[in-house]
């Protein structure tokens, strides 16, 4: 998901805000590439386990409703597979994005989006699978476009994921023992890699989008 989400952008020497950071296995990514990174969580566990580990980046316990960073402060902001945990409140999100980045900043985000056969799928299964709560919901992607034309410009949106997107990225939601993924990884992303070249809006799991600030 990183090589198209950041493609032909250098990210040495830019802030960068690990929104919804989880213990930082997205900063990992970008400190190899020279950012300079923030990480945002609303967990103390998580963001003590972040901290132990990512000593060469700050990071701060706060919600992406209401961040406390200043205005203006980053040339990027990253979110993976965050916001569809924040539903209903996904319009307040992307305004306190749009507040903290800098005027030709970047939102970079990783999702399910709607509009998808995966995603009616997703759907019945959030009704029944104690896994899911109620504040998830796929991300439309053309709202967010009618609803912030204004204030973001959406530069990139590339359709992907298929068989190992479930059967390992999400392995725990199928119950899938983590100490088995070894065996069937390798070759299900090969797989994957192959299918997503003929992958459409339609069939595929997730979206990667790249957004300016105007």
């Amino acid at each position: 998901m990183y090589d198209p989400m950041f493609e032909g952008l250098d990210l040495s020497g830019m802030k960068v805000l690990d929104a919804m950071c989880g213990s930082g296995q997205t900063t990992s990514y970008l400190l190899d590439r020279g950012a300079a990174v923030t990480g945002l969580d609303i967990s103390t566990e998580v963001v003590e386990a972040f901290r132990a580990r990512w000593t060469e980046a700050e990071v701060v316990k706060r919600s992406l409703l209401d961040s406390g960073l200043p205005d203006n402060s980053f040339d990027c902001v990253v979110v993976i597979g965050g916001l569809h945990h924040i539903h209903p409140n996904l319009k307040q999100a992307m305004v306190e994005i749009h507040r903290v980045l800098r005027p030709g900043g970047y939102l970079c985000f990783f999702e399910p989006h709607s509009g998808s056969f995966p995603d009616i799928i997703r759907r019945v299964w959030y009704r029944f699978d104690r896994f899911f709560e109620d504040n998830e919901a796929s991300i439309d992607i053309p709202r967010l476009e009618r609803d912030f034309g204004d204030r973001f410009e959406l530069k990139k949106a590339r359709y992907l994921g298929n068989i190992a997107f479930l059967l390992v990225l999400n392995s725990l939601i199928f119950r899938i023992p983590p100490g088995s993924k070894k065996y069937f990884a390798p070759t299900l992303m090969k797989v994957e890699a192959l299918i997503s070249k003929l992958q459409t809006k339609l069939t595929s799991c997730f979206v990667v989008t790249r957004w300016q600030k105007l």
